[in-house]
Protein backbone atom coordinates (compact mmCIF):
# COMPACT_ATOMS: atom_id res chain seq x y z
CA UNK A 1 0.00 0.00 0.00
CA UNK A 2 2.62 2.20 1.15
CA UNK A 3 4.70 1.94 -2.62
CA UNK A 4 1.12 2.50 -4.13
CA UNK A 5 0.95 5.75 -2.34
CA UNK A 6 3.84 6.91 -3.75
CA UNK A 7 3.39 5.93 -7.44
CA UNK A 8 -0.06 8.16 -7.20
CA UNK A 9 2.21 11.11 -5.60
CA UNK A 10 4.89 10.46 -8.40
CA UNK A 11 1.74 10.42 -11.30
CA UNK A 12 0.34 13.08 -9.63
CA UNK A 13 3.41 15.53 -9.63
CA UNK A 14 4.29 14.94 -13.58
CA UNK A 15 0.01 15.01 -14.50
CA UNK A 16 -0.32 18.46 -12.76
CA UNK A 17 2.33 20.33 -14.72
CA UNK A 18 1.13 18.71 -17.41
CA UNK A 19 -2.47 20.02 -16.97
CA UNK A 20 -1.10 23.52 -16.26
CA UNK A 21 0.94 23.45 -19.84
CA UNK A 22 -2.38 22.76 -21.88
CA UNK A 23 -4.91 24.88 -19.87
CA UNK A 24 -5.09 27.51 -22.07
CA UNK A 25 -5.15 31.32 -20.30
CA UNK A 26 -8.60 32.68 -20.17
CA UNK A 27 -8.91 36.22 -22.06
CA UNK A 28 -9.16 39.73 -20.65
CA UNK A 29 -13.33 40.05 -20.21
CA UNK A 30 -12.89 44.00 -19.95
CA UNK A 31 -12.52 46.87 -22.45
CA UNK A 32 -14.71 49.47 -23.00
CA UNK A 33 -18.22 51.20 -24.31
CA UNK A 34 -19.81 54.06 -24.13
CA UNK A 35 -21.79 54.97 -20.88
CA UNK A 36 -23.24 58.73 -21.82
CA UNK A 37 -25.28 59.49 -23.76
CA UNK A 38 -26.51 55.45 -22.91
CA UNK A 39 -25.17 52.84 -25.81
CA UNK A 40 -27.30 50.01 -26.71
CA UNK A 41 -24.76 47.87 -24.26
CA UNK A 42 -25.08 50.17 -21.64
CA UNK A 43 -29.28 50.43 -22.20
CA UNK A 44 -28.44 46.39 -22.07
CA UNK A 45 -26.27 46.40 -18.89
CA UNK A 46 -28.93 48.78 -16.66
CA UNK A 47 -31.70 46.66 -18.24
CA UNK A 48 -33.41 49.35 -20.13
CA UNK A 49 -33.83 46.92 -22.70
CA UNK A 50 -34.01 43.02 -22.75
CA UNK A 51 -30.74 41.58 -23.97
CA UNK A 52 -28.86 38.49 -24.23
CA UNK A 53 -24.95 37.73 -22.93
CA UNK A 54 -24.03 41.68 -23.63
CA UNK A 55 -25.79 42.16 -20.35
CA UNK A 56 -23.12 40.96 -18.19
CA UNK A 57 -20.45 42.22 -20.79
CA UNK A 58 -21.28 45.41 -21.69
CA UNK A 59 -17.57 46.33 -22.28
CA UNK A 60 -16.82 43.25 -23.98
CA UNK A 61 -17.76 44.04 -27.70
CA UNK A 62 -14.46 43.50 -29.61
CA UNK A 63 -13.68 42.80 -33.43
CA UNK A 64 -11.40 43.16 -36.06
CA UNK A 65 -10.88 46.62 -37.25
CA UNK A 66 -13.45 47.72 -40.16
CA UNK A 67 -16.72 46.60 -39.06
CA UNK A 68 -19.62 48.60 -39.16
CA UNK A 69 -22.50 46.00 -36.99
CA UNK A 70 -22.87 47.40 -33.34
CA UNK A 71 -21.63 44.01 -32.28
CA UNK A 72 -18.63 43.70 -33.33
CA UNK A 73 -19.38 41.19 -35.57
CA UNK A 74 -19.86 38.59 -32.54
CA UNK A 75 -22.81 36.52 -33.06
CA UNK A 76 -22.96 36.35 -29.08
CA UNK A 77 -24.05 40.14 -28.57
CA UNK A 78 -26.54 40.34 -31.89
CA UNK A 79 -28.84 41.98 -29.90
CA UNK A 80 -27.13 44.94 -30.35
CA UNK A 81 -27.78 44.89 -33.88
CA UNK A 82 -31.23 44.41 -33.71
CA UNK A 83 -32.72 47.95 -34.58
CA UNK A 84 -36.34 46.92 -34.05
CA UNK A 85 -35.04 46.04 -30.56
CA UNK A 86 -36.75 49.39 -28.94
CA UNK A 87 -33.72 51.07 -28.11
CA UNK A 88 -33.47 54.48 -25.90
CA UNK A 89 -33.02 57.44 -28.33
CA UNK A 90 -31.16 60.28 -26.23
CA UNK A 91 -32.11 63.81 -27.66
CA UNK A 92 -28.34 65.26 -27.83
CA UNK A 93 -27.02 68.64 -29.34
CA UNK A 94 -25.52 69.09 -32.54
CA UNK A 95 -22.15 69.15 -31.02
CA UNK A 96 -22.57 66.60 -28.17
CA UNK A 97 -20.05 64.87 -25.78
CA UNK A 98 -19.71 61.14 -26.21
CA UNK A 99 -18.46 59.27 -22.87
CA UNK A 100 -16.20 56.22 -22.58
CA UNK A 101 -15.83 53.91 -19.40
CA UNK A 102 -12.50 51.85 -19.98
CA UNK A 103 -12.30 48.93 -17.87
CA UNK A 104 -8.96 47.67 -19.55
CA UNK A 105 -7.01 50.97 -20.76
CA UNK A 106 -5.37 49.59 -24.24
CA UNK A 107 -3.17 51.83 -26.21
CA UNK A 108 -5.38 53.89 -28.71
CA UNK A 109 -4.35 54.43 -32.17
CA UNK A 110 -7.85 56.20 -33.51
CA UNK A 111 -11.26 56.75 -31.91
CA UNK A 112 -13.95 57.05 -34.72
CA UNK A 113 -17.50 58.25 -34.82
CA UNK A 114 -19.81 57.14 -37.91
CA UNK A 115 -23.66 58.82 -38.55
CA UNK A 116 -25.81 58.62 -41.16
CA UNK A 117 -23.32 56.46 -43.23
CA UNK A 118 -20.36 58.65 -43.09
CA UNK A 119 -17.68 59.28 -40.44
CA UNK A 120 -18.22 62.46 -38.78
CA UNK A 121 -15.44 62.35 -35.87
CA UNK A 122 -11.97 61.08 -35.83
CA UNK A 123 -9.76 61.61 -32.89
CA UNK A 124 -5.93 60.28 -32.76
CA UNK A 125 -4.32 59.06 -29.51
CA UNK A 126 -1.03 58.38 -31.33
CA UNK A 127 -0.95 55.10 -28.97
CA UNK A 128 -1.26 56.64 -26.20
CA UNK A 129 -2.85 54.62 -23.01
CA UNK A 130 -6.02 56.02 -22.71
CA UNK A 131 -7.23 56.94 -18.62
CA UNK A 132 -10.35 55.32 -17.67
CA UNK A 133 -12.77 57.49 -18.56
CA UNK A 134 -12.58 59.25 -21.96
CA UNK A 135 -14.72 62.08 -23.47
CA UNK A 136 -14.95 63.24 -27.18
CA UNK A 137 -17.01 66.55 -28.35
CA UNK A 138 -18.60 65.37 -31.68
CA UNK A 139 -20.39 67.60 -34.26
CA UNK A 140 -23.06 66.01 -36.18
CA UNK A 141 -22.51 68.27 -39.13
CA UNK A 142 -25.34 69.15 -41.18
CA UNK A 143 -27.30 65.73 -39.81
CA UNK A 144 -30.32 66.13 -37.83
CA UNK A 145 -33.29 63.98 -36.34
CA UNK A 146 -32.94 60.23 -35.26
CA UNK A 147 -29.03 58.99 -35.91
CA UNK A 148 -27.61 55.80 -34.90
CA UNK A 149 -24.10 56.46 -34.12
CA UNK A 150 -21.45 53.82 -34.81
CA UNK A 151 -18.34 54.83 -32.25
CA UNK A 152 -15.02 52.03 -32.80
CA UNK A 153 -12.34 52.51 -30.12
CA UNK A 154 -9.08 51.57 -32.53
CA UNK A 155 -6.66 49.57 -30.60
CA UNK A 156 -2.57 50.61 -31.50
CA UNK A 157 -1.50 46.99 -31.11
CA UNK A 158 -4.03 44.47 -31.63
CA UNK A 159 -5.72 43.83 -34.95
CA UNK A 160 -9.07 44.54 -33.34
CA UNK A 161 -11.23 47.43 -32.02
CA UNK A 162 -14.02 48.10 -29.46
CA UNK A 163 -17.77 48.89 -31.02
CA UNK A 164 -20.60 50.44 -29.68
CA UNK A 165 -23.57 51.86 -31.00
CA UNK A 166 -25.38 55.18 -29.81
CA UNK A 167 -29.07 55.87 -30.35
CA UNK A 168 -29.86 59.87 -30.69
CA UNK A 169 -31.89 62.43 -31.53
CA UNK A 170 -30.01 65.55 -33.30
CA UNK A 171 -31.40 69.05 -32.11
CA UNK A 172 -34.26 67.04 -30.70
Amino acid sequence: MHAKRKLAVALGAVVAPVLAISIPASSASAHGYISSPPSRQAQCAAKTISCGDITYEPQSVEGPKGLTSCSGGNSRFSDLDDDSKGWTVTPVSRTTSFNWKLTARHATSTWQYYAGGQKIAEFNDNGAQPGETVSHQVNFGGLSGKQKVLAVWNIADTSNAFYACIDVNVGG
